[in-house]
């Protein structure tokens, strides 16, 4: 990898500030000062910036308990956003996998790995997701059936792929979903002639929303999590 680059992945500086901090002899490599941006380094290089050591850059994976009126977005303009919540540096690298609106509070996962953030998004993985529901309106013993067969929603040609709903009372159910079209679960409520009140994500494939992280907090991914993608 470039030098230049290298640097740029692990430090908050931009690419000219890294050529200024090179020509200003701050940069040392193997502890020998170096100007070239273009230097090829690795893992095996010992690279300081102003005389402090420069760890190679690990990728992350997280879990974030997202809270109502929070954007899932890298910049809103009104909005706070997810990436405001977390106090790491080079957030804006982040991939933010399984966006929620702006109402709908729960789990989000974030990560800077492309490919695991495309296997949590894309259907052809079949990544179930669950969502806790409230509505306004009494959820009838049919809508399992009608959940299970899939929905016609406004707008859509084709029905929703079977989804499984589980009451658990009048006015409160689990649904898993294994598509993400836009507003699917209260577009799929309304579908029914219910209207959802309330909507919170608990769980992506195997992986739950840690029920000890506060609206607002996060968590790095256990091993376990991220090889469960």
């Amino acid at each position: 990898m470039r030098l230049d680059k290298y640097i740029t992945q692990v430090t908050d500086f931009s690419r000219k500030e890294v050529k200024r901090l090179l020509h200003a002899d701050e940069v040392t490599v193997n502890g020998v000062p170096e100007r070239d941006p273009g230097r090829k380094v690795d893992e095996n290089d010992d690279i300081s910036l102003q005389g402090m050591p420069l760890e190679a850059p690990r990728t992350r994976y997280l879990m974030l308990n997202k809270p109502e009126g929070v954007v899932c977005s890298t910049d809103d303009p009104t909005h706070p956003t997810v990436l405001t919540l977390l106090e790491l540096p080079r957030v804006e690298r982040l991939n933010i996998c399984g966006r929620l609106d702006i109402d709908t509070t729960g789990l989000v996962l974030l990560t800077d790995d492309g490919q695991w953030a495309h296997r949590v998004a894309s259907p052809n993985h079949k990544t179930g997701k669950v969502y806790l529901v409230t509505t306004a309106d009494p959820i009838p013993e049919d809508a399992v059936r009608k959940f299970a067969d899939g929905l016609m929603l406004n707008g859509e040609k084709q029905r929703t792929k079977p989804a499984e709903l589980e009451i658990l009372s009048e006015h409160e159910a689990r649904v898993c979903l294994h598509e993400g079209r836009y507003h699917q679960v209260k577009r799929m409520f309304a579908a029914i002639g219910n209207h959802v009140e309330a909507l919170h994500r608990e769980q992506i494939g195997d992986i739950l929303l840690d029920e000890m992280l506060e609206p607002g907090e996060y968590r790095e991914l256990t091993d376990e999590e991220i090889a469960s993608i």
